[in-house]
């Protein structure tokens, strides 16, 4: 019997394998205080008891990506341990809110395999789900990392890529019963904003004027909150060693912080409905400085509901350039071969309407 756990290799993975990942996780008010301290995060909903329960919530909202983290954290030892890269996600939707007091599990199935050409690793593709202790779907995403494998002079042969989603669209998009915005208008002072889905356009551009400097403990502090333990996050010695010669920040962090600064600008965003993909397409390590800008891609309506609406927004992440510099950069998908860009993010968010 192995008592002790080194994390699976890519050859320890098989198509149409299911994994329940240990330690359940209760989520209180002193974990949304820790990730605000730790993010910059300040949605108005994870802030105020009274102001979620005036638009038809229980009580404040852990926020959503704290949710994607501790589930994501879960799969972590079983699917990541010993990964080199969290390689994209797709298909990311939030089901449902999650409160103080809510206990989450997670479990994940392999849905995909393929050997790299050089033989030396595999990306492996995983569904994960998060369900909260009544056994109902809080979350659910698609992801692919990048394994080594135990034994580089034995081929696997493995390659099964399954079909990724490029886009969750409009009509699966989750809107919580619980939304009422009814009094919202006599609340929007509390978000900051006038600002609606009505006001966005389609195309438009929004360069997030603020910035934030990743700290070592700060980055390191967060993986550990969200029982990550991947160990290219923690272990000093051994990424002496490795291609960057320091520690990886959790590309989780990184999202969480640039949504964090995203929010001036897209204050009166209510909840993040969706991922449609996100790519890390470079390292952030401890000491970078990450600034943010937001494309309005697409408005949606959404269906049965006149009060709230979706926007389709896609992030662009950029490390250690000045607002002027940030301004004249564009996204991946334009072409652009900007190398301090550290992450695209396309996701859905609801807003309230007019």
């Amino acid at each position: 019997m192995r008592k002790v756990s080194t994390g699976r290799f890519f050859e320890d993975f098989g198509v149409g394998q299911a994994i329940l990942h240990a330690i359940p996780r209760t989520l209180h008010g002193g974990d949304i205080a820790a990730y605000m301290a730790l993010t910059g995060e300040r949605h108005p909903l994870a802030s105020s008891t009274e102001l979620a329960r005036s638009l038809g919530f229980q009580r404040e909202v852990i926020p959503d990506l704290l949710v994607f983290h501790i589930v994501f954290g879960k799969s972590v030892p079983d699917i990541s341990h010993n990964a080199t890269a969290n390689l994209g996600y797709a298909d990311v939707r939030f089901l449902r809110p999650v409160y103080p007091g809510d206990t989450l599990v997670a479990e994940s199935e392999v849905i995909g395999l393929r050997e790299a050409s050089n033989g030396e690793q595999g990306v492996v593709y995983v569904r994960t789900r998060g369900l909260n202790q009544k056994g109902q779907e809080v979350l659910t995403f698609l992801r692919w990392v990048m394994v080594p494998k135990r034994d580089k002079t034995v081929p696997t042969g493995a390659h099964s890529v399954p079909q990724v989603p490029p886009v969750v669209s409009a009509d699966r998009l989750p809107v919580p019963d619980a939304l009422n915005l009814q009094r919202f208008p006599d609340l929007a002072w509390a978000f900051g904003s006038t600002a609606r889905w009505d006001d966005y356009e389609e195309g438009e551009r929004l360069d997030h004027t603020d910035a934030m400097t990743i700290e070592e403990a700060d980055h390191v502090q967060a993986t550990r909150l969200y029982h990550n333990t991947a160990q290219v996050h923690f272990d000093a010695q051994s990424a002496e060693h490795s291609r960057f010669g320091k520690r990886i920040v959790y590309g989780g962090h990184v999202i969480s912080v640039a949504l964090a600064l995203a929010r001036n600008g897209l204050d009166t965003q209510l909840r993040i409905a969706a991922w449609n993909g996100g790519s890390h397409v470079g390292p952030t390590f401890a000491g970078d400085t990450l600034r943010a800008f937001t494309e309005v891609v697409e408005r949606a309506e959404l269906p049965g509901r006149s009060d709230v609406g979706a926007l389709r927004l896609r992030m662009s992440v950029a490390k250690n350039l000045s607002a002027a510099e940030l301004a004249n950069v564009r996204p991946l998908l334009s072409g652009t071969k900007e190398p301090r860009l550290v992450l695209e993010l396309d996701y859905w968010a609801l807003f309230p309407r007019r």
